[in-house]
């Protein structure tokens, strides 16, 4: 099973690092369409953030180049980061463009190596490759458990949607079912579970708040 997760994480890398080849540290170069689309889907993870807090802690699993750090920084929120990827050409992007970041770090792994007030994960759910729809749903699963492990307060990430048009969908990426993750972390992690998906794009976002 091991290695089959690692198999799996490899072809992850390979994938995302073509796309940092072709596009550079770019929205395109972690497979996204631009720059809005992106920061939509930042607005969204970032909800579970409580807006009273005046300092936090943050794990991004799938951090890519680290846009998610910019976006935290533009809107000037205080947090302690660190960046996770299974990439090292992604980690070693984000090291360059964020060399002056204050309480940031960056790390190559398929997990955090501490906790944090918050983990968010966003489109690591998405590019599925050849992968059968249960070995994709056993990886997420896998992975939303450790996002819930190595945060105190929360954790959210975001996947394309089941209700995408039919047409517009692609054999290599993977449409979850909303219902099915809500119900998941509903029963699984906690009764403070929200799930967002009236933002316009094709996909959803899901909140799961830890009660105390």
């Amino acid at each position: 099973m091991q290695n089959k997760k690692n198999d799996l994480l490899s072809e992850v890398a390979t994938y995302y690092a073509e796309k940092l080849a072709e596009y550079g540290d770019t929205p395109r170069g972690v497979d996204w369409n631009g720059e809005e689309s992106q920061s939509i889907r930042f607005e969204q993870l970032c909800r579970l953030v409580d807006p009273v807090e005046s300092t936090f802690s943050l794990n991004d699993l799938g951090c890519g180049y680290g846009a998610l750090l910019e976006y935290l920084q533009d809107r000037q929120l205080a947090c302690t980061y660190l960046g996770v990827d299974v990439s090292p050409e992604m980690i070693s992007a984000a090291e360059q463009r964020h060399t002056v970041a204050d309480k940031a770090r960056f790390i190559t792994s398929a997990k955090p190596d501490q906790m944090a007030d918050y983990g968010v994960a966003s489109g690591i759910f998405n590019v599925r490759l050849g992968r059968t729809d249960a070995e994709w749903f056993d990886y997420l699963c896998a992975t939303l458990d450790v996002l819930n492990c190595t945060s105190s307060l929360g954790f959210a990430f975001n996947c394309l949607t089941s209700y995408s048009d039919e047409d517009k969908k692609h054999d290599y990426l993977y449409y979850a079912d909303p219902c099915r993750l809500f119900d998941l972390c509903k029963r699984r992690y906690s009764r403070q579970v929200a799930l967002l998906h009236d933002y316009g794009l094709y996909e959803f976002t899901v909140l799961v708040r830890k009660t105390p």
